[in-house]
């Protein structure tokens, strides 16, 4: 088994890649869910600053990266994102959403350790083995 550091590389490999073919809405539900787990831990301003930290450490790599709101009407806190990941091909905006997610919980494992990133994954995203989450595309 592999260390700690490559198993949450796998759970984010696994949880962006499980439908390539929808691979902007997965990763907006992946958020979604990251998202509310840590904001009732950390609050908003401090999900938001790792969200920020997140995307500006993969701006060299993915400078069309946009994370803030696109526009004001907009509900959701990933509007930017979605437009970002929607305007490439597949396999970039799958790559650029593995590259974001893993910098955010590496950077999260950092802050509050390996064993309370990992619950806050699973309760976020591997119940039923990542299944909900497909079930919520589905829909």
């Amino acid at each position: 088994m592999g260390s700690i550091i490559d198993q949450r590389h796998d759970i984010v490999e696994k949880a962006v890649t499980q439908r390539p073919d929808a691979v902007v809405d997965v990763t907006i539900l992946l958020w979604e869910r990251l998202a509310v787990e840590l904001i009732s831990l950390i609050g908003e301003e401090g999900f938001q600053s790792l969200y920020t930290r997140s995307g500006h450490l993969n701006s060299v790599t993915f400078p069309w990266l946009l994370l803030d709101h696109i526009t004001q009407s907009s509900d959701s806190r990933f509007a930017g994102l979605q437009i970002s990941l929607e305007n490439r091909e597949p396999a970039e905006a799958s790559e650029a959403s593995k590259a974001l997610l893993i910098t955010f919980v590496d950077i999260l494992a950092l802050l509050i350790g390996d064993l309370l990133t990992a619950s806050i994954l699973r309760s976020a995203w591997i119940d039923d083995t990542l299944h909900i989450v497909v079930k919520g595309i589905q829909k």
